[in-house]
């Protein structure tokens, strides 16, 4: 699948740990030739952590990008009545963030763009990111593998020892994830 012209909207929410490796990933997509649509929970475009500055992955984002970033939710409402975008990509996607979406709760700029995505048959990608995914989130994962037009970027424990709960998504399988959605088909195995 040619990913050119294709609009997708990216979204990142706060597993600050990860941000470095999804910015990167970030670029591999844009090579690639999708047309990037950048959304940022509030909670990360407000927040400097020990992992970096808010503004300093603002910039570095818009500039990949090529648009200023979604951050609210007033400007999240768009997505879904202009038809934005053709997929969501949410990447990191925290535990707070499943359970929103799997619960149908649209109180932010990334669940938002999720629910405007939905309304419009367009895929919805999530690459987990939780300490909690083999604890509290996982029912959350549960109901979302079993929903229409939401799909996964493959995923497994990142510290079986020392966070035995702890998922996280493998972020170099991004591009062909997001293309299998396009065609309707989740990506293999979803397990890592």
């Amino acid at each position: 699948m040619d990913a050119k012209g294709i609009r997708l909207g990216f979204a990142f929410t706060g597993s600050f740990c990860t941000l470095r490796k999804v910015t990167d990933a970030l670029y591999k997509v844009k090579e690639e030739g999708f047309d990037i649509f950048p959304i940022m929970s509030e909670t990360v475009y407000k927040t400097d952590t020990r992992f970096g500055k808010c503004k300093d992955y603002i910039e570095e984002i818009e500039n990949i990008c090529g648009r200023k970033i979604i951050s609210t939710v007033t400007s999240a409402e768009p997505i879904g009545p202009k038809k934005l975008i053709d997929a969501l990509l949410i990447a990191p996607c925290t535990g707070n963030t499943l359970g929103k979406i799997a619960q149908g709760i649209y109180d932010g700029c990334v669940p938002l763009a999720a629910k405007a995505t939905l309304r419009n048959n367009c895929p919805v990608i999530i690459a987990p990111s939780t300490n909690d995914g083999l604890s509290s989130s996982l029912k959350n994962i549960g109901l979302l593998l079993n929903s229409k037009n939401i799909y996964f970027v493959p995923f497994g424990q990142d510290d079986p020892i020392g966070k035995n709960n702890s998922l996280v998504a493998k972020w170099d399988y991004i591009i062909p994830a997001v293309k299998d959605a396009l065609s309707g088909k989740q990506f293999q195995p979803i397990l890592m």
